[in-house]
Formats: structure tokens, sequence, C-alpha cells
């Protein structure tokens, strides 16, 4: 069909087609969900196995390499990373893009079935489909409203058992991140003196309490016309029936379990600490689901968070704060890009008013531009992607390419009126001569940007909207071009036969110096054009300018930029074994310091929004919120002298990024030290980091784990022959020191209507303070008698570290870098690979470890590699098509030709863009 002529023939149905691309593609902008960048689906699982009491290394020896042997072989694997500290071992699995994250889970759940050997008291592994260092995208926090006396800390398991469910029912929300609290607990609280008294240990109250907690079912029996289910119910539900456990009975006596032990409700030893401006609480963080709107997940966890306010959380006396989420900053995003598209939008139609200088002419031109764009969004609907700042970006690309073809359409019209024909003759045959060279124009273009579609690295993910809405755009720009255009021209000339944009008109002073620049560039070409000598010439100055341009402007290659969120991350490395209380101080001093700035501008800084602060093991940050979006980089110089201050700790404080994956993740050279000794693999750590102190005094370096070997350990080393002689052994001693120092789980509390609770068994710890106090106790024997610890084990003090880390099953630590500003990371790796890492393995300060650079750095070099192919791929595409297109291949070469060039432009303006404004990733 000549689309063309039926076009000009049926102008009613073209402008209902038009209508109702227009109707569809205003309902598909609405139903769009609004992110900040497009998903990056990255399968990633996490399985977590808490081991109560463990450390580092006998979670790495009896958990994580028993784990990695299995899950090493899962199919579609290409990173393995697994973590051991204390009490608690997480193995994350990073997989293929385009993994089925649900098969993933089902092959991990069976691998996991392999490992049959775990130590005694270890927990079932549960498994997450989220990766253990994805970030939460919304932050809130449970605090006590002034009239409620209570520490918040004890709603640590209120928080668990009646709030966390509603969060975890809304659409996208993938886990919670919580860390603070203490979970209440079931205390059985052991008299030593007692226990001797009766000559009972230790271990035959773990035995009695074990054995009698159990319900078993005994099966069913029929019984004439009924079935009979039968079972033991023997579990305690209540104090009571713990207090009345018979431990010892014969003709003279009997004792219970209250005769030795205090029975009551208790909560577990506080171990991390979270605050929102100086005001303790129980941070809440929602980590999303792959592909979830994150404007529609944080609109819906805030109307949960504002129900439980006015329901269940005030009639206990709590109350959840919002901290921080993205959506103002993805609508800022957003509508800035909009912004510039409609600003695009208008200096394109002011230009062809300039050139057109008839309102008629650009009015049919322009109508290119919305025509266009909405039928966008349909596509984008189609292909279920986002509203983003990467596909609106691509919209803002094509404004200018959309007018391209209406443009020659409708000056080859214009030229075939003046030859005098009838407008629809005019209208077809100008349309006619052009639509192969503008189909030829669209599918070069399209043939650039189609290739990026298919690419499935991170980068390729997060443009392939551009691709998308570039190559839609440009597509429906060329329908406008040869059905709207001619027939808007021929109507309008039906109408107005004596407008067009060519009748002699009024000299201007525009119009005289477009003239007279028209003539001198048409002088300048036929003086190029007038010998051979001349064009060779010029074709050799115009190629050594490109190249010379592309080499001495070439630009050193960034990753993804940062962006401008207004958040700052502040990670706080501390010395190994930082007590609670400490951590506690740390945070209240931070507040102090930032006091004067809530709320108001003090020195010139801006003010600080909000303030929160969270602390657990060697996870310690602080995170900042201006009161002004546009003015949060201020807040730089005020917080690093503050995450420094304290005697033993240093830290980085980083700006969230824009695309950033992970909590302070984003623009990193890391470095991977791995090696089989911890202390071989801890020096080159600490060497490479004072090195690249002193090469880029301005970067920041975060060690994941720490690379001192400082953590205060006490081992206790068991005397065989006295344990022996007391009918004892090694694991009685671990169960002693264990019930001693923090009480041991000997099992579940299970009350009719309310979860099960953890049931500890204690002895009154007021008396144990430190490893000498444990080591100077008493201890029931078998026998009756009451020994000190100090005869059945020898104490040692030493040092170990606080948490091993494995990358790919190898030990590691990893150097997080991140360079200043002003430095590339393109830059940040060359100056590593060319000067820091060769001078510290001359001077073998690196042997025994193996260096490698991963994370961004990997991404950025796998980004260049697939654009580089991207790029050829797009050459040969456009070469063949446009071959094709004029039967020839020599044409196409001449075209070619002018890549050279158009790429030294970009260079040049790109260099231009340095120059005038500071380098800011």
């Amino acid at each position: 069909m000549d689309i063309i002529k039926y076009s000009l023939y049926k102008p009613v149905t073209i402008t209902v087609a038009i209508l109702l691309i227009l109707i569809f593609g205003l309902l598909a902008l609405q139903k769009l969900p609004l992110q900040l960048t497009p998903n990056v689906t990255e399968a990633k699982i996490s399985v977590v196995t808490a081991w109560p009491g463990a450390s580092p290394r006998e979670i790495e020896q009896d958990i994580i390499e028993e784990q990695e042997l299995v899950l090493k072989n899962t199919p579609g694997l290409i990173i393995y990373e697994a973590k051991a500290q204390d009490n608690l071992g997480t193995i994350t699995l990073t997989f293929k893009l385009g993994t089925n994250i649900e098969k993933a889970l089902l092959d991990v759940s069976n691998k996991l079935t392999e490992v049959d050997n775990y130590p005694l008291n270890v927990e079932k592994p549960i498994i997450k489909a989220t990766g253990e260092s994805s970030s939460p995208v919304i932050w809130t926090m449970l605090r006590t409203l002034p009239d409620n006396p209570n520490d918040i800390d004890t709603y640590k398991t209120y928080l668990e058992n009646q709030v966390r469910e509603h969060y975890e029912r809304v659409p996208g929300v993938a886990e919670l991140f919580m860390l603070s609290g203490t979970k209440q607990q079931m205390q059985i609280t052991l008299d030593v003196n007692l226990l001797a008294k009766y000559k009972l240990t230790i271990d035959d109250i773990i035995n009695k309490v074990k054995r009698h907690n159990q319900d078993v079912s005994a099966g069913s029996i029929d019984i004439d016309r009924r079935n009979y289910r039968i079972r033991t119910t023997a579990q305690f539900r209540d104090i009571q029936s713990i207090q009345e456990l018979i431990l010892i009975t014969d003709a003279d006596r009997q004792v219970k379990l209250k005769d030795v032990a205090v029975i009551s409700y208790g909560y577990a030893v506080a171990r991390a600490f979270s605050a929102i401006e100086g005001v303790k609480g129980l941070i809440i963080g929602v980590k999303p689901e792959n592909n979830t709107n994150i404007v529609e997940l944080s609109n819906q966890v805030e109307l949960v968070v504002n129900q439980l306010n006015s329901t269940m959380l005030k009639e206990m006396g709590l109350h959840i704060d919002w901290l921080h989420d993205k959506r103002h900053y993805i609508q800022g995003a957003i509508d800035l890009v909009q912004k510039n598209i409609l600003i695009g939008g208008a200096l394109a139609i002011m230009v062809l008013l300039l050139f057109l200088r008839t309102i008629s002419s650009t009015t049919v031109v322009a109508l290119a531009i919305p025509i266009s764009i909405i039928a966008t969004f349909i596509i984008l609907h189609l292909m279920g992607r986002s509203l983003n700042t990467i596909s609106l970006a691509g919209i803002s690309f094509s404004v200018g390419m959309l007018v391209d073809s209406a443009i020659v359409v409708l000056e080859n019209i214009d030229r075939h009126k003046k030859m005098g024909k009838a407008f629809f003759k005019a209208a077809y045959d100008g349309t006619n001569e052009v639509w192969g060279a503008l189909i030829a124009s669209a599918l070069t273009t399209i043939a650039v940007f189609v290739p990026i579609i298919f690419l499935q690295n991170e980068a390729g993910q997060l443009f392939k909207d551009i691709a998308i809405a570039v190559t839609a755009a440009v597509s429906f720009s060329l329908f406008v071009s040869i059905s709207v255009i001619p027939m808007l021209w021929h109507q309008l000339m039906r109408l107005h036969p004596n407008d067009t944009h060519i009748e002699a008109k009024k000299k201007s002073i525009i119009v005289g110096m477009g003239t007279w620049f028209s003539d001198l560039f048409m002088t300048l070409i036929c003086h190029i054009l007038a010998t051979r000598g001349k064009r060779l010439l010029t074709i050799l100055c115009l190629t050594l300018l490109s190249g010379l341009s592309v080499y001495s402007l070439f630009p050193k290659t960034e990753y993804l930029p940062q962006g401008n969120r207004n958040l700052f991350f502040n990670i706080m490395i501390p010395p190994p074994g930082l007590s609670y209380q400490e951590k506690k101080s740390i945070g209240d001093e931070i507040y102090q310091q930032l006091k004067p700035h809530i709320h108001q501008s003090v020195d010139g800084y801006p003010a600080v929004e909000r303030l929160f602060y969270v602390a657990s093991g060697d996870f310690m940050i602080f995170g900042v919120i201006a009161e002004d979006d546009s003015r949060i980089k201020e807040l730089k110089p005020l917080l690093i002298p503050i995450v420094n201050n304290f005697p033993g700790i240093f830290g980085i404080t980083k700006q969230a990024g824009v695309f950033e994956q992970g909590l302070g993740k984003g623009r990193t050279i890391d470095i991977d030290i791995s090696g089989e000794q911890i202390d071989i693999i801890a020096n080159a750590g600490a060497a490479l980091f004072g090195a690249i102190k002193k090469a880029i005094p301005k970067a920041q370096i975060r060690p994941i784990p720490s690379i001192e070997l400082l953590y205060p350990e006490v081992l206790l080393q068991p005397n065989h022959n006295q344990l022996q002689r007391l009918e004892m052994d090694s694991l009685s001693l671990g169960i002693i020191a264990d019930v001693l120092l923090q009480g041991r789980k000997i099992g579940e509390f299970k009350s009719d209507g309310v979860k099960k609770i953890d049931m500890i068994l204690k002895t009154d710890q007021t008396s144990i303070q430190s490893p000498e106090d444990l080591y100077h106790s008493l201890v029931a024997t078998p026998s009756g008698h009451l020994v000190g610890f100090d005869t059945l084990a020898d104490l040692q003090q030493t040092n170990s570290i606080s948490e091993i880390r494995h990358y790919n099953g190898k030990r590691t630590i990893t150097l997080e870098v991140t360079p200043p500003q002003e430095m590339t990371l393109q830059e940040g790796m060359e100056l590593l690979q060319q000067e820091v890492f060769p001078e510290l393995k001359q001077d073998g300060q690196l042997s025994g470890v193996n260096i490698a650079l991963s994370g961004t750095t990997d991404k950025l070099t796998e980004t260049i590699d697939s654009m580089v192919i991207n790029l050829i791929l797009a050459i040969v595409i456009t070469y063949l098509l446009m071959s094709a297109l004029f039967a020839n291949f020599i044409y196409p070469l001449i075209i070619l030709f002018t890549l050279p060039l158009a790429a030294a432009g970009g260079f040049i303006g790109l260099a231009l863009t340095n120059l005038f404004r500071n380098y800011s990733a």
C-alpha cells in the first residue's frame, strides 16, 4: 500500500489514527511507574546461618567452608562471597544476568540439604532472595512516645511479632533491615551453690529441661466409629510449669527447678544501638524486591506506617518516624528532565519559526514532536519499562531528531510546489522523492541504538531505556513525516493557498544574516570543490584535525554519574571489639556535635533536617539529610572531621549515589587481597592502605573487614586430666562457660496465643564482669562439690580478627577506594596499577597474597569492552543498511568518513564542559 497517497486521500482516517495514538499514549503515561533509574536485575541470593556464641574462625571452619563446598557448583553462579562474624555466617551468591531467581532459590535450597554435619546449637540456614549488601530504599524508626517510660530496646520482640508482618505484606518488600533492640526471653537463672547442694550439674538441668519440654505425637487409633489422635503434651506453657519441673525425686525429697533457679521473663544483652537526633529507637530499613516500583512501594509503606501509628502503636505508647526515602529525589529528577524536554522542544520550535518564517509551516513540522513522544509511551508500557531519568533522557535526545525528517519532507514538497505543481501532486512527489532517504536515516539511527537493547551487563540494562525511547520516537517520527506532514500541508494549502514559507517577504536583519552566512558557506564549498588538490587537502586537514582532537581530548573513563541525592552516609570503621557502651557514647557525641546544625544554618553550613545513627558489631554509620536538597554537598567539610574525631576510629563520608546498589557502594575501586593466612593478608592490606593514602591523599578508603588483628579474645584450654577425674568433659566445660557468661539457649517457650521466644539458661551475671571473673568462678561438679573454673582450664589472652571474609572461596580483605571527585575511576585504576602495586611488590610487601580489582572497576572494564563491540556492530549494520538502500558499496563509505569528525566534535564538547564546570562524578 502506498501510505503517502493513502494519507493524502484519507485525511480523516490519518487524523483519527493520530488522535487514537495520542489517547493511548497518554493512558500509557498514566500507567508507567515512576523510577529514579531503570531496574537493574542482578540475581543475588544470600544464605544466613546463626550460631550463637561462635567466633568468626568457628563460623568459617564449621559453617562457611561446608556450605561453600556444596554451593560453589550451583548452576549459573558467577561469584560467591562469604563473611564469618561473631554468632553469624553469611554467603552471598551472585548469578548470571537473566537467571530465573525462583529456580536459583530452589537450587540453593537443594544444595544446602547436602550439608548435614552442622555443630551443636547451629540454627537452620535462612535463604533470602536479596543480596546481603543490598541497601534499604526506605528508612524508618520505632520509638517510644514521651509518656512511655519503657526502654525502646525491650520492644524488639513486639516489633518482630506484631509490626514486621505489616511491612512485609506490602507488595515489593523483600526483607527488613533491623539491627538494634533486645529480644524477650524466658530466663532460667541458676544458683550454683544450690546445684552443688543437690549434686546437680548444668548438664543435668539442660537435659531435664530439653527432655520435658517436648510434645510427642503417638499417632492415632480407631475405636468403633471414631478415630482418636494420641499425643503427649509436655511443653511448658507458663512460668509455673517450668518452676514445677521435677529434677530429683526419692523417698526423702523432691527437688524442683524452682528450688535451684529463678524463672522469669527477661531480655537479651543489648548489642546494637540506633538513634535519631539523639532519641533512641529501633531502625527499620526496607529492602525492595527486583523490578519494584520504588515510588509506589514508598507510598504503600507510608500508608501502612500511618495506619500503625494511629492504631496499635498509639495504644502501646509507640510511634514510627519516617526518616528517608527516594520519592522526593525521584520526582525532582524526573521533573527536571521533563522540563528539559519542554525547553528543548520550545527551542526547536523557535529555531523552526526563525528559519521557516511562517506559523503554518512551523506548526506542521512541530507536530512531529508531541506525536512521536506521546506514542513512545505506548512502547515503553508494552515493554514493561518505567518512566525514569534514563528513558526521559532518551526522549530528550530524540527531540531534535524528530523534526529532521519533517523538515526534509516539507522543504522538498515546497520545492515541488515552486515548480508549479498542484498541491496534491507537490505533496505526493515531494514526499515520495525523499522517503527512501528518510528510511535510511531512521534505520541508521535505530541501528546505533538497537544493539544496546541486547546488552546484558549492568550498563546495558541501565541504558536499554534510552535505546528503546530513541528507537520508538524516531520510528514514529518517520511515520509522521511520510503520512501526517504531507497530509497536513495539503490541507493547509487548500485553505490558505498563498501561505508558503518561500514567498518573498520583507527583508529583516535575521534574514540578511542568514543569507550572508549561506552565501559565505556556499562560496567556501565552491572554493574547496574547485580543484582536486583542494578537495584532497580539505579531507586531509579535517582528518588530521579529527584524529588530533580525539587523541588529545579523549577523556578518562568513569562508570556512572554520582548524582546529588540528599543523603550522606558516614561509615565509621571502629577498632575490633568496641563495646556497646562505647558505641552508644559515640552516637551521643555525634549528636552533640551536630545538634547546633539541626534545623538551622550555622557558620555557612546548610541546616540538617535529619540525623540518624546505627551501630552493631563492626557496622557503624550515621546518616545526614539537609533541609535544602541542593546544598547537601556543602555538608561534607562539616562531616569529615566528625567521622575521624574519635580515637582509634577512621571512616569515610559518602554521598548516596543515584545508581548505588549497596550501602557505601558506588563510585569505588575495590582491591581484593586474597591469600591463605589472615595475618599476611592483613599486613598486605595495611601496606596498601598507607601507600594509597600517600599516592592519593584525598581518597577515602574503607577496609572490609578491618585490617587490624586486635579483637580481644580469651582462650580457655581444658585441663583434661582434671575433667576426667571429676567425670566431666570439654563439651561440658564449654557449655558451663556459655551459661556463666551470657546464657545459653536450651529450647523455646511457647505460650498459648503468643509467638515462641528463646528459653535461656544462665546464672546471676552481676558477679561476672570480666574474663577473669569467669575464670575464678565456681562450678558445680557431678559429685556435688564446688570447684574453681581455674582448676578445670587454663586462661590465655590473645588477639584475633573481628570478621573473616571469603571471595570465591578464598580468604580476602577488600579495600574500597573512593577517588576524589576531580579524579576519574580510570585515572585511579591506572595510578594503582602503574605506581602503587609495582612499588609494593618490589619491596616484597605483597608477597604471599593475590591482588585483583573488582566491583565498579570490573563493571567499568566490562562496559567499555561491550560498548566498543556495540560501536563496531552499529557501524557495520549502518554501512550494510546504507549499501542496500543506495545499491552501492562505495557511497556509504563516504558518509561513514564523517564519523571521526563527529567524534572529535563530541570530545571537544566534553572538554569545554569540563573546562567551564568542575568535574563531579
